[in-house]
């Protein structure tokens, strides 16, 4: 079979199963939770903060591994990791561009893990990527994992990361337009039966494509990290789990004023073309004992705040829309970073947790400060109390 693309005409219209239509699927087993539980792995240089206050936070790959080794055994659903394609020294200061690849890591962690998902990053239209590729990969290591592989499928915002590879920068519009053709010739390759060739807008061909084996839950899970208009509408279109931000900036006061609307927008995207997604977002957390104790951590980290690190990052051209509701707002705690800020102790804590629940939030992607210790903090003092609020189900031993 060939096909000859022409704008929109593939987009939408196949019908695509995901796993989450899969009630054994790991992933349904997660969307049980009435709140996603996930760690956002520091797998680059710094970690979310620029700051000089000493911690054990690193990006090899051992750390890492022993996080999401722990995050698995307290029962927490996904890992996740972002992926970044930076110029030498990266944003400068703590934030060195030193980092591991997402794909790989994600993927080395697939055999090492048993219940926890596990969903790496993918700029689809950067380099070699061909949808074969991703399709025989994905399938591959969803066997491997047992349907717990999912991807973060993004189209890249930096001018830097799109000339590193040797173009210009895509049209912030364009790129999702490419990314929807990519991702509809990589879902018919996880499920149909016959082979096919395709022609459309980007440079890949593909002549009596097929791939085998077959995903196990229809396709790999997938997620997009995404605010901009075309970003919604690709994410509703074609992922599981939709990574907000907040509009209003990462003041947790802020953030729960906007995010009603933000996330019903989203949610309503995906309804529009007879789906429905959970929404995702990375608050870093900062729990101590006392209210008092918490802010007195924040303030240390701000007192080490590394300022070559900021300033990188504004030399570094984007054209990301997800951040522009934070242009011009004042913010002393910035170096602290997250796409938002939980502060305070742990009944606290929890308390913004579910206010982010009624706000239309249905997962949290953590990151701490200093990773190891703050997690197993975290764990002890504030998991419990989750469950006693209904944010969390009785977790599962490894060995069910």
């Amino acid at each position: 079979m060939t096909l000859t693309h022409s704008p929109g005409a593939l987009v939408g219209q196949s019908g695509f199963a995901s796993p989450a239509d899969f009630p054994e699927s790991p992933l349904s087993r997660a969307l049980k939770e009435p709140l996603l539980l996930g760690l956002f792995l520091p797998i680059q240089a710094g970690g979310w903060t620029a700051s000089t206050l000493p911690r054990t936070t690193d990006w090899r790959f051992d750390y890492n591994r022993d996080l999401v080794l722990e995050a698995e055994r307290l029962g927490f659903d996904l890992v996740f990791a972002l992926s970044q394609w930076l110029p030498k020294g990266g944003y400068g200061g703590v934030l060195d561009g030193q980092a591991l690849d997402s794909f790989t890591s994600i993927a080395a962690l697939s055999a090492l893990t048993r219940r926890i998902l596990l969903v790496a990053t993918v700029h689809v239209l950067y380099g070699p990527w061909h949808p074969l590729h991703l399709a025989k990969f994905g399938a591959t290591l969803d066997h491997i994992s047992g349907g717990r592989f999912g991807f973060n499928v993004v189209t890249g915002h930096r001018a830097v990361e799109h000339e590193m590879f040797g173009w210009p920068r895509i049209e912030h519009d364009r790129r999702y337009a490419l990314a929807a053709e990519f991702v509809e010739v990589v879902q018919r390759l996880w499920q149909d039966d016959e082979p096919f060739s395709f022609s459309g807008e980007s440079s890949w061909r593909l002549g009596e494509g097929f791939v085998t084996p077959k995903p196990r839950y229809g396709r790999p899970i997938l997620v997009n990290a995404t605010g901009s208009e075309a970003g919604i509408a690709f994410a509703g279109r074609y992922s599981d789990i939709v990574f907000v931000t907040s509009p209003a900036g990462a003041d947790i006061d802020s953030a729960l004023d906007a995010l009603p609307d933000h996330t019903a927008r989203v949610k309503a995207a995906a309804r529009a073309v007879g789906r429905e997604v959970r929404t995702l977002i990375n608050p870093l957390v900062i729990c101590r004992e006392t209210e008092a104790e918490a802010w007195a951590y924040a303030d240390a980290i701000v007192a080490h705040a590394d300022p070559r690190s900021p300033k990188g990052f504004r030399t570094l051209d984007s054209d990301a829309q997800a951040w522009k509701g934070r242009e011009g707002r004042p913010d002393p705690y910035a170096a602290i970073g997250g796409n938002i800020r939980v502060i305070g102790s742990p009944e606290q804590v929890v308390a913004q947790f579910e206010a982010l629940k009624r706000a239309g939030i249905d997962g949290l992607q953590l990151s701490f400060y200093d990773f190891k210790p703050d997690l197993a903090f975290f764990g002890e003092r504030v998991l419990p109390l989750m469950r006693q609020a209904g944010l969390r189900g009785t977790p599962v031993s490894l060995a069910a």
